[in-house]
């Protein structure tokens, strides 16, 4: 066999056999196929497109290019969340530890920002001492005794994803919905998990610009899960404002935090509480989806959730002082209030301008290897549909250099919208696929 064979098949609109995508994987991962092979691998698929079975064996063959986590020791239903990512999105940080609260394992491995997406680590880690670096053994060990774990992936975890994804990169092929699923899915699935639930955010803030879009990404990765014989939901979630009232990594850590002890945000609290219903059943079927909502609700305002995520961060080494007093976390030397120029109704928060601003605080990263500042960002962000007065503080820039202050302040003019009427809101969940 010869990888040009492979690569004319594809090119030429024909379906791939299970043998051909997995002795083209196993060479890619081995160094055996040369990038240049890949890449017009990659763009064949980019213009032909994938069958759901092409892309449910693509999956399987990345995620077996390396190591599969082990949770046999775990007796607990398996389940996890995957978000494409937004800004302002801290949901895994509180949905993890409300989860665990119902006899769930959470064994969630996640990423790192890149582009004006915040990443989970880059937030975990502005917690002084919390590792995102355990070996498979201290992850399984963390999850027996908490429920719950969130680390980074490991070289071993999916290689061949990890070639891939870069390549894409520099090929212009990044936006193929086949090659989007297998690079989510079979670093997900390579956890072991029974069930999965994706937040597939839909928006100008989000990858996946109109819904059209996100509804097809969101019903491949579905269709992939399925065929791998996992438990699959989706829900198609709104980010053309941000999430929540915070964008940055420690104040979104703050925000979790408050969220873990119900005084959270409505929007940042009912997404959260959504995410851990569908988990739940999920994990359970037969359960009742009120029922497990008021329960969700009843652990954030209790403190149950907020206890689970301490004992959490302890097991990762995170100082438990920095939880239970959040002024110890990274704090900004510079505070700057961005004011309404008017009186009126917040009628647009654009969540894209935010994100690049919190980038060009420090708080991002243009490049995969550049260091991040977990004290900038932006706290106190109003919401659309908000009575405002003329003065009153929009929103607050937390930074750390002046040059890059002045740079942020101009990508926030104009990025909140103050109109005369109340303005007709979004739903946050656009749609639900079970």
């Amino acid at each position: 066999m010869f990888p040009q064979w492979i690569i004319e098949k594809k090119r030429d609109g024909h379906e791939l056999s299970e043998e051909d995508i997995r002795w083209f994987i196993n060479g890619y991962a081995r160094d055996e196929i040369p990038d240049y092979q890949m890449a017009a691998m990659a763009m064949a698929i980019f213009l032909r497109g994938m069958t759901p079975r092409e892309i449910a064996i693509l999956t399987d063959a990345m995620m077996r290019s390396g190591d599969l986590v082990d949770t046999s020791t775990i007796k607990k239903p398996k389940v996890d969340k995957h978000s494409t990512g937004g800004i302002g999105d801290k949901v895994s940080l509180i949905l993890a530890p409300l989860a665990a609260c119902f006899d769930i394992a959470v064994p969630m491995i996640s990423g790192r920002g890149l582009g004006i997406t915040g990443g989970t680590l880059d937030k975990l880690e502005s917690i002084p001492g919390y590792r995102t670096d355990l070996s498979e053994k201290e992850f399984l060990s963390v999850i027996e005794k908490c429920g719950c774990s969130i680390i980074g992936q490991t070289a071993r975890l999916a290689p061949a994803d990890k070639k891939l994804y870069a390549l894409r990169d520099v090929t212009g092929t990044v936006p193929s919905i086949a090659l989007i699923t297998a690079s989510i899915m079979c670093k997900k699935l390579a956890e072991g998990i029974d069930s999965l639930i994706l937040d597939v955010k839909c928006g100008r803030a989000a990858f996946m610009k109109n819904r059209d879009d996100a509804r097809s990404l969101a019903m491949s990765m579905v269709n992939v899960g399925r065929e791998m014989g996992k438990g699959m939901a989706a829900l198609l979630t709104d980010m053309n404002q941000p999430l929540g009232r915070t964008a940055g990594n420690a104040l979104e850590v703050v925000e979790s935090i408050e969220t873990l002890m119900g005084r959270g945000p409505k929007d940042l609290t009912d997404l959260t509480v959504a995410f851990a219903v569908q988990m739940i059943s999920l994990a359970n079927p037969e359960a009742d989806a009120e029922k497990a909502d008021q329960e969700c609700r009843k652990k954030l305002q209790d403190g149950t959730a907020f206890a689970k995520f301490r004992e959490m961060v302890s097991l990762h080494g995170g100082e438990i002082a920095a939880i239970d007093h959040p002024a110890l976390l990274p704090q900004a030397s510079t505070k700057h209030a961005v004011t309404a120029a008017r009186s009126g109704f917040v009628a647009d928060v654009n969540a894209e301008a935010m994100g690049r601003a919190v980038v060009v605080l420090g708080g991002g990263r243009a490049k995969t290897d550049d260091h991040v500042d977990p004290a900038v960002g932006i706290s106190g962000i109003v919401k659309i549909g908000e009575q405002v007065e003329h003065d009153q503080p929009i929103m607050i820039v937390h930074a750390n250099n002046s040059t890059r202050l002045a740079e942020a302040l101009q990508l926030l003019e104009g990025a909140v919208t103050v109109g005369d009427s109340p303005a007709k809101l979004s739903p946050l969940i656009l749609e639900t696929i079970t």
